[in-house]
């Protein structure tokens, strides 16, 4: 880092606190290695998902929309 320059910061994902976006920021985006871990941990049990998207701004209909039992 440049003396005199102020590192961009970002929240971190999980907790929100500031973490400064430079080399010595082991974990960033997350403040942590805990919130890294909590946040793996909802993708792993799909707390988190990405959407399936066609590109044409179709949205693909649930298991339940298929099967008739929305």
């Amino acid at each position: 880092m440049r003396l005199g320059t102020i590192p961009k910061t970002v929240v971190c994902p999980n907790c929100g606190k500031p973490v400064p976006w430079v080399p010595e920021s082991e974990w960033r985006p997350f403040c942590s290695e805990r919130c890294r871990l909590i946040d793996l941990g909802e993708w792993f049990n799909e707390g988190h998902r990405l959407s399936e998207s066609t590109g044409d701004g179709h949205v693909p209909p649930t298991p339940e929309e298929k099967d008739g039992r929305h």
